[in-house]
This record gives structure tokens, C-alpha cells and sequence, in this order.
């Protein structure tokens, strides 16, 4: 018997990505006080972040399985979360150009008879930026609601020189592997 996937998030992205597989999904919206995992740990952070957000969320039916997903950009183990303002998106934006850096999503999935955590790290080449480019890009609205200051499915995918790993996973949901997972609690794509 298939079970039903319920999405506790906000993200554009992730239902997009969950629709794009043909996943159903319904839509529950928790609230979560993400300032109390501390930890300055990338993989940590995601991992606590996930299962936060899904604890905070409850099974109201047997046959429910509730996905959470973080995702947070690591620049030499420096935590590039969503920029709040122009001056962090510039200060982030220049601290990549030009370099490496690494981003990882934290997933839960959880039903009534388990759960699962795991972490997914994607690594990302930036072009060398110039401070024009920068202020062009911050003056849109596009990396204010990303983490790392950028959108790799938007208009920040032109600073993209390379992508080793999941490309999904720095859209914010690895989402190949998600549904790999999610067959082990009997969640699958539906036929189109």
C-alpha cells in the first residue's frame, strides 16, 4: 500500500522538484525556531535543522510519511545561510567568486514506524566575479531567499564555472536520491 507524502516547507523549489518526479505531496506548514541549533558545523547544522523541522511536525494519519528538508552553503567550514540584507549577499557573493565551495542539504523522512536522516554535499566552482556583476545581482531579488546568495536554478546559475555532485541537491533537494529513500517508506512516483 503507498503512503502519503507530506512536505513540511516552504520552498518553491522542493515542490517543484517533488512535482517534477511526479511525487504527491500535500503541503503542511510548521514553524520551526531554527536559531537553536548552534552549531557551526555544515553537516551538523543541516542534519539537526531537518530533523528539527520534522519533529515539529505531527503524523495526524498511519499511512503519512512527512519530508523536511535544510540546505546551507559551506565556504571554508564558514555556514552561508540566506543573506539578509545587500551588504551580506555582496559579502558572501565575493567571498566565492572565483573559489570552491561546498553545499549540503539535510533530509528527514519520517512515518509512524521509522525514520531517516542523511546528508547530500554537492560542490560548487564559481567563475571570478566582478564587483559590477555582484552589485547587478544583489540589486535583483533573487539571492535573498537562497542560501549562499544565489539561485543555481535562476539567474545566479551564470556564475556557475562547475558542479561536482548533485545539481539538485544546491536547488535545495537531492532529489534523485530523496526518492530512493522514500521507497523504503512506500512512497513512490505516480504514473503520468
Amino acid at each position: 500500500m503507498s503512503k502519503r507524502l507530506i512536505l513540511a516547507s516552504t520552498s518553491p523549489r522542493r515542490q517543484e522538484l517533488l512535482q517534477q518526479v511526479n511525487i504527491p505531496f500535500t503541503l503542511r506548514k510548521q514553524e520551526t525556531n531554527e536559531s537553536q541549533i548552534i552549531t557551526s558545523d555544515p553537516v551538523d547544522k543541516v542534519k539537526q535543522l531537518a530533523t528539527l523541522k520534522n519533529n515539529n511536525i505531527s503524523l495526524e494519519h498511519e499511512d503519512e510519511v512527512i519530508l523536511t528538508a535544510d540546505t546551507v552553503v559551506s565556504f571554508h567550514n564558514h555556514i552561508f545561510e540566506k543573506p539578509k540584507h545587500k551588504e551580506d549577499a555582496h559579502e558572501m557573493l565575493s567571498a566565492l567568486s572565483g573559489e570552491v565551495h561546498e553545499v549540503y542539504t539535510g533530509v528527514m523522512i519520517r512515518s509512524k514506524e521509522s525514520k531517516h536522516v542523511f546528508v547530500e554535499k554537492t560542490e560548487v566552482e564559481f567563475w571570478s566575479l566582478s564587483q559590477k556583476e555582484i552589485e547587478w545581482y544583489i540589486s535583483t531579488q533573487d539571492p535573498y531567499d537562497k542560501a549562499g546568495a544565489y539561485g543555481i536554478q535562476s539567474i545566479g546559475s551564470i556564475f556557475v564555472k562547475q558542479v561536482v555532485g548533485d545539481y539538485y541537491n544546491v536547488v535545495g533537494l537531492p532529489i534523485s536520491r530523496v526518492v530512493r529513500e522514500l521507497r523504503n517508506f512506500s512512497v513512490f512516483p505516480e504514473n503520468s
